[in-house]
């Protein structure tokens, strides 16, 4: 499946339009990754148990879009866009996105 944040696919034509798709992921970060980026905070440096979190997070909200708008029968989803929140004390991230299930055509 085709995913893209532009408005069209180059070399098709959007035939039909299912509707905006989401997905939605919201990840706990334990206790270990929290005293790690405490530390990174006091000291410098990144904080590799959130950014791989991130990273995570990230790859299952698109995946479930997709899933999503495969399921409608979609080629591809245009129009991506990626959010995130953290949410409660800092200790959870959430991870949403969302875009437009469409039908493709190859131009003649």
């Amino acid at each position: 499946m085709i995913v893209t944040t532009t408005p069209t696919v180059e070399g098709y034509t959007i035939t039909g339009y299912y509707g905006i798709v989401f997905g939605e992921v919201i990840s706990g970060v334990n206790i270990l990754k929290d005293l790690g980026a405490g530390l990174r905070n006091v000291f410098g440096g990144r904080s590799q148990g959130y950014e791989n979190e991130l990273v995570n997070a990230r790859e299952e909200a698109l995946a479930e879009m997709q899933q999503r708008a495969s399921a409608l029968g979609a080629h591809a989803v245009v129009g991506v866009d990626i959010d995130y929140e953290v949410l409660g004390q800092g200790d959870m991230l959430m991870v949403t996105a969302s875009g437009t299930a469409v039908q493709l055509a190859a131009k003649a």
